[in-house]
């Protein structure tokens, strides 16, 4: 069974973190990098127990760095994905400067997971309506969740810039964002094992 949200208010700032962990239902959370230097040590995700979400620190990214592997060691791998700071204040991030988008096929973005998760969200802003779509081992559709249109900041939109979009089910081992021929950022891409 597959559980999908679309929360079209306004959620509280991440730095609140034990609201943000209430509203995913998780115990723990680790917040990672994609610099091996400040790799935690001890942490070894295939042998966590409680349920623990993994929040990407975009960060350490340069600004244009295809982002693929950086993120391998903690059991995520995107395809099709750009870190960058956007100029564009249409698009502004949910928190730090660094955001990701889908290049160079631009409306387009694929997570793959090493190995299974339970659920998994991003603050989303987007220039039209986007679809996020979880897949099992075998890239059958397990569920979707829609962004139903654009919500560029300082637009007559009625959803507000940086909503966060999720979704939740067993055994997810890849989602995808698309934004047919349209733009859109991710910020504090999660996941949750």
């Amino acid at each position: 069974m597959v559980q999908a949200t679309l929360q079209l208010n306004k959620v509280p700032k991440s730095e609140d973190s034990k609201i943000a962990l209430d509203d995913f239902n998780i115990q723990n959370q680790i917040a990672v990098s994609s610099r091996r230097d400040r790799l935690e040590s001890g942490i070894d995700i295939t042998k966590l127990i409680i349920p623990t979400c993994i929040c990407l620190d975009l960060e350490d990214l340069k600004c244009f760095e295809a982002v693929e592997c950086q993120y391998e060691r903690w059991g995520v791998i995107f395809h099709n994905s750009l870190a960058i700071q956007p100029s564009n204040p249409a698009f502004p991030s949910h928190s730090g400067l660094t955001v990701l988008i889908g290049a160079p096929k631009s409306g387009f973005l694929e997570a793959t997971f090493l190995h299974p998760v339970n659920s998994v969200s991003a603050f989303v802003t987007s220039s039209q309506r986007l679809v996020l779509s979880a897949y099992d081992r075998d890239r059958q559709l397990l569920g979707q969740t829609i962004l139903p249109g654009a919500n560029l900041a300082n637009s007559d939109s009625g959803i507000s810039p940086n909503t966060l979009l999720s979704i939740s089910g067993n055994n997810i081992y890849s989602v995808t964002f698309c934004a047919f021929d349209g733009q859109f950022t991710l910020d504090e891409f999660r996941f949750c094992l």
